[in-house]
């Protein structure tokens, strides 16, 4: 007869996942395993000394640790190992009953979402120290010019603290996603026993509030079956990393030495084996690829849970714990190292300051000031500037040197009065920090309006992390 487990069975799919249990699984377990207990005990279905012994047995366990419970052939599981060990140390009698009126299915449902539930929140703590650097970084510079852009080219100038701003509005969403990940994670399934509940008079709200679960999961079957709280988190992680993935791609952009807009700290830069000048800040580099990890870990748990039956299946039990805390893991690394780079990160102001206005980027305002002090519509006043812009381009003027007879020349050409402009007033328009400064209707780049963003974004932290400084000039 063949004698269980097979060893190719217990090499691949029983020691590794033996493995991930004891790693993420064995306090849950513990504390399921006392609330279920104190839970017979106030039925009336156990008694009172047994519930004791068993207590007892369990307190014994956590004491011991796991490394008294290592891997033996034989031993299905890590739920085996223990209620073993449980039921020799308290006797059969007692020990034999922690599993009355419960099922390994409920159990193991149950251990997914509390372990789930904690990497949830070691992912919104790494969350929150990146959005508090994003938004250092947004205080820091909302005065820094620099151009904007659109399709990659110089488009309008902004702030490099409106730039920042963008980040922690999308980080902002990123931890509402995650948070209604966890409350979705948060429910109990306990008490569905293998899905059909159980005959026996138990408490499922009693359960749910001792392991700190917010509500139950009703449906019996749901309750077995369910998987989309894995989904949620997946692809609120999937979605953070997109996100994630985009800044590194800005920054890497604005480190080149053509852009020179920043340097990233030497203590994440890596030299050249033979070019002795290079310094690469190749940990932008080790991010992106490592959020495209996150995002691939994401579709392996869709994959997992696609087109399989729903109720008790491998698939979305403990084939889910690897890639699932592989996945956190990853996040969570990538949210905290991300977060020192963007500490770290030396600006240069005076550089993006002096290309703010490169490639025209205030035409749009020139255009918008003959509409506003010359009553033009926007029209005409778009295809003067146009024109203007296209002769300075030829004839080799920068947009600080456009005078107001080359407006005018333009406007004449189109058949336009005269205009009575002067170069004063076409600096004023050309110029890109009072494009900025004019620019204050909520979402904008000017000083008004990006402050008061800024003090939202760090209330809406401050409220959802009291007692952690959301700025450097918070105490």
């Amino acid at each position: 007869m063949t004698v269980f487990p097979h060893p190719l069975y217990r090499r691949i799919v029983l020691e590794p996942a033996y493995a991930d249990a004891s790693a993420y699984l064995f306090a849950p377990m513990l504390a399921a395993h006392r609330a279920h207990v104190h839970m017979l005990a106030r039925q009336g279905i156990l008694s009172a000394p047994c519930a004791e012994a068993i207590l007892a047995a369990v307190a014994q366990v956590e004491a011991e640790g796991m490394a008294a419970l290592a891997y033996r052939p034989g031993v299905e599981d890590l739920f085996f190992a223990v209620e073993g060990r449980i039921i020799a140390l308290a006797g059969a009698e007692c020990g034999g009953n922690l599993q009355l009126a419960r099922s390994r299915n409920d159990l193991g449902a149950a251990l997914g979402r509390l372990a789930l539930r904690e990497q949830q929140t070691l992912l919104l703590a790494a969350l929150t120290g990146l959005r508090q650097a994003v938004l250092r970084q947004a205080r820091a510079h909302l005065d820094t010019l620099m151009a904007g852009h659109t399709h990659t080219q110089p488009a309008q100038p902004t702030t490099l603290g409106h730039y920042w701003l963008g980040v922690a509005s999308a980080l902002a969403r990123d931890d509402a996603r995650l948070r209604v990940a966890q409350a979705v994670t948060n429910c109990s399934p306990l008490g569905a026993a293998a899905f059909t509940t159980t005959g026996f008079p138990i408490d499922r709200d009693m359960l749910a509030r001792e392991l700190g679960f917010d509500s139950l999961l009703v449906n019996a079957h749901d309750a077995i079956g369910a998987a989309d709280h894995y989904l949620q988190t997946a692809s609120s992680l999937m979605i953070l990393a997109s996100n994630l993935t985009r800044v590194c791609h800005d920054l890497l952009i604005l480190a080149t030495q053509e852009v020179g807009g920043l340097t990233v700290d030497d203590s994440f830069i890596q030299i050249s084996s033979i070019m002795p000048q290079k310094r690469n800040p190749v940990v932008l580099e080790h991010l992106r690829a490592r959020l495209a990890n996150v995002y691939g870990g994401g579709l392996t748990l869709f994959a997992q849970a696609h087109n399989v039956p729903y109720g008790d299946t491998q698939d979305i039990e403990d084939e889910m714990l690897a890639p699932l805390f592989h996945l956190c893991s990853v996040a969570d690394d990538c949210l905290t190292l991300l977060t020192a780079v963007v500490d770290t990160l030396v600006v240069h102001r005076e550089r993006l300051a002096a290309r703010a206005a490169d490639g025209f980027t205030t035409a749009t305002e020139l255009a918008d000031s003959l509409v506003r002090d010359k009553g033009l519509p926007f029209r005409t006043a778009h295809q003067i500037v146009s024109r203007v812009v296209r002769r300075a381009i030829a004839d080799g003027i920068q947009p600080q040197a456009v005078t107001a007879s080359l407006v005018e020349e333009a406007a004449r050409e189109l058949g336009i009065p005269p205009l009575d402009l002067d170069d004063a007033w076409v600096r004023q328009a050309l110029d890109p920090a009072h494009f900025v400064a004019i620019r204050n209707i909520p979402g904008g780049p000017g000083p008004r309006a990006a402050s008061a963003l800024l003090d939202a974004l760090e209330t809406e932290l401050r409220a959802q992390t009291p007692n952690i400084p959301t700025s450097q000039n918070d105490p």
